[in-house]
């Protein structure tokens, strides 16, 4: 049976459920905004890192760029500025991946192009819905800008906060050295926000990605609303400043003389409030649309889950539609139960770790920096969040845990 198969947007969802959907000849039409030529001129977009479970996921698509170990790293190191300071390091089964998407995703178009996947240039909205519903047997929605995303209802019960919990600023950046095992660096600040460190493949090799994740009316707010451009010098040697008192660890690796932007457009700064949205609903003539990557949920970057999560999402969709000939409402629950473990577990868990660290949480980090294995298995579980959750979920859950790995 042929099956016709639209999809809206052309992020890491849009693309890995159009290679995976090619990959089993299924007609296959991409509709997005951006035409990957454009895509290399614009600002950073964001610093994903795709744990190897997504690389994996990769690799069976036929994505076969960027395996030259030189661009993996292999580990998190955790530095916890506590009255008494808190570090160790976890390692990955197999190694972990940052590329700048502005790299990524043109090369993913072409991929897909070359698989004799339909790209088309322009703007849809809701208007459109219905000219779409004629031509596909299926939408899946994997971008939500303008009012498009918002035909998929809000759950207020999966989406606890109604404004950011940080405010965010993120660059690409020279002048950063490689700590000797080459890593993810987690630096926490109390009462202030967290760095999260990233070795991350941009234009000319590598970089450092240095996503500020800083607390509303903390020390380290302003530096969401500093403008590098108006002054440059004034905008590095305030970071500098905040990072020497604040992640210090990180500022110790710094070559001052060789600290800047990669490039003046390669700087991110916002907030992002944590939203869980409805998986599916009904559009015209009995057809459906299926919301995938952060139309259905959108995370705060913190723990690196949203591309990780929306890959392993669209590639659910993928193969539910491979398995199934009709795209009903049946179909939908299918797919919406089939992702939602992973799904949730990514948003509660990092909706947790925004929030003050509670006493069992604490207990769960001096123990990681006692017991290696216990690190190793915190750090692994990135790529598997609900395996994450099952640990610590409650404090009945984390008692369990460091229970057993005191046994261990």
């Amino acid at each position: 049976m042929s099956k016709r198969i639209g999809i809206l947007g052309a992020g890491v969802a849009g693309l890995h459920l159009g290679l995976l959907l090619r990959k089993h000849g299924i007609d296959a039409t991409i509709i997005t905004d951006r035409p990957a030529e454009t895509l290399a001129k614009m600002p950073l977009l964001n610093t994903v890192a795709h744990h190897h479970v997504t690389l994996e996921r990769e690799a069976a698509l036929g994505i076969r760029r960027w395996r030259d170990r030189d661009c993996h790293y292999f580990c998190h190191h955790h530095h916890f500025g506590f009255p008494e300071p808190i570090v160790f390091q976890g390692d990955f089964a197999s190694p972990s991946r940052a590329v700048d998407y502005r790299l990524y995703l043109p090369a993913l178009m072409q991929d897909f192009a070359s698989q004799d996947g339909d790209i088309e240039i322009r703007e849809v909205g809701i208007k459109d819905l219905a000219s779409l519903a004629a031509r596909f047997d299926l939408l899946v929605v994997s971008t939500g800008k303008g009012a498009l995303g918002q035909i998929f209802p809000h759950l207020p019960e999966r989406s606890p906060y109604d404004k950011p919990q940080r405010r965010l600023c993120v660059g690409l950046y020279t002048g950063v050295a490689d700590m000797p095992l080459r890593g993810v660096t987690l630096s926490v600040s109390p009462g202030h926000g967290e760095l999260i460190e990233i070795p991350t493949l941009t234009f000319g090799g590598m970089a450092t990605a240095l996503l500020m994740e800083n607390v509303p009316g903390g020390d380290l707010e302003e530096l969401s609303k500093l403008d590098y451009k108006a002054n440059p010098k004034a905008f590095l040697q305030t970071l500098l400043q905040k990072l020497e008192r604040h992640h210090p660890a990180v500022h110790a690796r710094i070559d001052t003389s060789a600290f800047d932007l990669c490039q003046p457009i390669d700087l991110l700064q916002g907030g992002i409030v944590p939203t869980v949205r409805q998986g599916f609903v009904p559009i015209d003539d009995g057809k459906f649309a299926i919301a995938v990557g952060d139309v259905h949920s959108v995370v705060d970057p913190m723990m690196g889950q949203g591309a990780n999560v929306a890959s392993y999402s669209a590639c659910v969709v993928g193969e539910n539609i491979v398995a199934d000939d009709v795209f009903d409402e049946r179909f939908c629950e299918k797919v919406d139960r089939a992702r939602e473990d992973r799904v949730l577990a990514a948003s509660r868990w990092t909706n947790m770790m925004l929030g003050p660290p509670s006493e069992h949480l604490g207990a769960l980090i001096y123990s990681m920096s006692q017991n290696r294995r216990l690190a190793n298995e915190f750090t692994e579980n990135f790529n598997f969040p609900e395996r994450q959750w099952d640990r610590i979920a409650s404090p009945a859950r984390i008692k369990t845990w460091l229970a057993q790995a005191s046994q261990a």
